[in-house]
């Protein structure tokens, strides 16, 4: 099932529900509120007249409280950089001020001067968790979706940390919407370049599983619901310049597409 959230057009209303072909169907009931009752999305009561998506502007599949992000998660992208291979997970946090919707442009202000591309799986938390074990972390996760990375390379090398680097305004692109009751540990995921494939990796080359990365956060930080955890970038990072097009491809999942305009 993929879920996500829409405004209409004309009216501006926002909906929950579920993407299918070229409709959405709205959730008769809040998704996150039915979710932490019924800890499945099982039952949901879904509105059987469908809206073309024609119809609808996409939106940020969650409005999270915080984005808990990881890195260096890959081996071959550890490598990339020359760092070892982390033996716990590196932690650092996006602002949700970052956040945009698939379609929307990631924006290049002037003061950069390399700007990557980091494509990403994100774990959507669909209740409160804390000091969950790797076992039951399943049990809150809502789903998965694509995430990008967006980041200013200098910035990072220079401040040694990655707030400032990670958190400009529209680099954090997620969408376009959340893949229930799926697999995460084998998932065939791309980035693309104006059509081409910069990154190809799976998650199974990943350090840190989704389902430990989950239970390890939770020991430290509270995880609310729509919370999103993007869970590291393969190899392949590179610049973005303007007018490019930059696509997160999931198998299972979906594809996350931005414009990127400088200004």
């Amino acid at each position: 099932m993929k879920i996500g959230r829409v405004s209409h057009l004309k009216s501006g209303e926002i909906l929950e529900g579920i993407f299918e072909d070229n409709s959405f169907y709205p959730f008769e009931e809040s998704l996150i509120s039915y979710f932490e009752k019924h800890h499945s999305l099982e039952g949901i009561k879904i509105s059987k007249k469908a809206i073309s998506i024609t119809e609808l502007k996409i939106l940020t599949p969650t409005v999270p409280s915080k984005i808990v992000a990881i890195g260096l998660n890959y081996r071959e992208h550890a490598k990339e950089f020359g760092k070892e291979v982390p033996d716990e997970p590196l932690i650092f946090f996006k602002p949700p001020s970052a956040l945009i919707a698939h379609g929307e442009e990631i924006l290049i202000p002037t003061f950069t001067k390399r700007v990557d591309y980091e494509g990403e799986l994100a774990i959507v938390i669909g209740k409160t968790c804390k000091n969950v074990s790797e076992e039951s972390a399943r049990e809150y996760v809502l789903g998965y979706s694509c995430f990008n990375d967006v980041t200013e390379r200098v910035i990072q090398k220079k401040d040694g940390q990655y707030s400032r680097a990670k958190g400009i305004d529209t680099f954090a692109p997620y969408g376009p919407y959340i893949a229930t009751n799926i697999d995460p540990s084998s998932l065939e995921i791309k980035t693309l370049l104006n059509g081409r494939t910069v990154q190809h990796s799976n998650t199974k080359d990943q350090i840190f599983s989704p389902f430990f990365l989950v239970s390890f956060i939770s020991k430290y930080i509270t995880l609310l619901p729509g919370d999103i955890i993007p869970t590291g970038t393969p190899s392949g990072v590179g610049p973005l310049k303007d007018g490019d097009t930059v696509e997160v491809v999931i198998e299972k999942v979906g594809v996350l597409r931005n414009k990127v305009r400088s200004i």
